[in-house]
């Protein structure tokens, strides 16, 4: 039986130590990832220092702290009017208000961020890569030993993280100034509900910036992609919701229709359509993580009006209730990515 042992476990020790990396293999792996957090730092360091990324920047504070303006003046009114503020702060999600109130003057936060987050996402991918080539700093980049895929990796991932540093500095100075003008601290629900909708955020702008990465991987000069990616949001902000409605103009026709069933049948067609658009998809997340008074996103019947509760929705109820949306924007925005990786590492690069 010992002997038996003592040849069994040398065998077995070989096994197990052949799955973990030696200290050489580790040692050779080592400098690779160091070179990709250094392309990753380069990528981000010139994306800050980019007149063109700044600028974006820029506006995109000015407009929201805006709309923050009119969102808070509108919010103290109300407080002011009434003697139990703090009452009134937890029993009506009043801080949450400060990202889609708006007083009719100026859009609120999260209308800017729709608009302008799409332009932000094109600028940072539309010239990844065909700027690259152009410069023919792509080929000498390649004749370094590092992976190729180092490169498309390195740019998304600094683009995210600088997405990331934006919009949440950005949460954090509406939540600040919230409280400082307000008097008035959001509660643990109304924390995590933010939180949620500012990693959407990300998520949406990760969506186009992946689409810019994508067009620059396919067409060779960096206007064509940049015109071919704000021409698709265009499309997908102005064209689309106009093409839908004239479908559901005759989808819906009344005269056409003979029973409700049939009616929400077709109902559900074009809201399927609608929701084709990560436009749509982003409306409709934003619309339930920050009103938990929202109970529903489809047709709603009288039926179901007459048997709901009025109550909010806890923030786990939520997530339920928009996880479709939020799948099919994860899923979109990595499928993007996904073909954009595919087609670089397929191309041929030359000197």
């Amino acid at each position: 039986m010992t002997e038996k042992l003592r040849e069994t476990l040398p065998r077995w020790f070989e096994k197990i130590t052949s799955i973990f990396p030696s200290n050489e293999s580790s040692g050779s792996e080592r400098p690779d990832r160091q070179a990709f957090w250094r392309i990753v730092r380069k990528e981000f360091a010139d994306s800050i220092r980019s007149w063109r990324i700044v600028i974006l920047l820029g506006i995109i504070l000015l407009t929201c702290i805006a709309s923050l303006y009119t969102a808070v003046t509108t919010i103290q009114d109300v407080v002011e009017a009434s003697k139990d503020a703090q009452k009134i702060g937890r029993g009506a999600y009043l801080f949450l208000s400060l990202f889609t109130v708006s007083d009719g003057t100026m859009p609120s936060f999260i209308t800017f961020i729709g608009l302008l987050g799409p332009i932000l996402g094109i600028a940072l991918g539309f010239d990844a890569i065909n700027s690259e080539r152009n410069r023919g700093t792509l080929s000498r980049l390649m004749s370094q030993p590092i992976p190729r895929d180092y490169v498309i990796n390195a740019k998304f991932v600094s683009s995210v993280l600088l997405l990331t540093l934006l919009f949440f500095s950005l949460g954090f100075l509406v939540m600040a100034l919230g409280i400082l003008i307000l008097g008035i601290p959001p509660t643990w629900e109304e924390f995590a509900r933010i939180m949620f909708f500012l990693f959407m955020c990300i998520v949406y702008i990760a969506f186009w910036l992946n689409l810019g990465i994508l067009f620059s991987v396919i067409f060779q000069q960096a206007a064509t992609s940049a015109l071919a990616s704000l021409a698709v949001w265009l499309f997908f902000g102005v064209f689309f919701p106009i093409i839908v409605n004239l479908f559901a103009n005759n989808v819906l026709n009344v005269e056409q229709i003979a029973t409700m069933g049939e009616l929400l049948a077709r109902y559900g067609w074009v809201l399927a359509l609608m929701r084709l658009s990560p436009n749509y998809l982003f409306n409709e997340l934003v619309s339930v993580l920050l009103s938990p008074t929202t109970r529903y996103v489809g047709i709603v019947t009288a039926e179901q009006m007459a048997g709901a509760v009025t109550s909010p929705l806890p923030l786990s109820q939520s997530l339920l209730l928009v996880w479709p949306q939020i799948t099919a924007m994860i899923a979109a925005t990595l499928i993007c990515f996904a073909v954009s990786y595919v087609l670089f590492m397929r191309q041929e690069i030359r000197a």
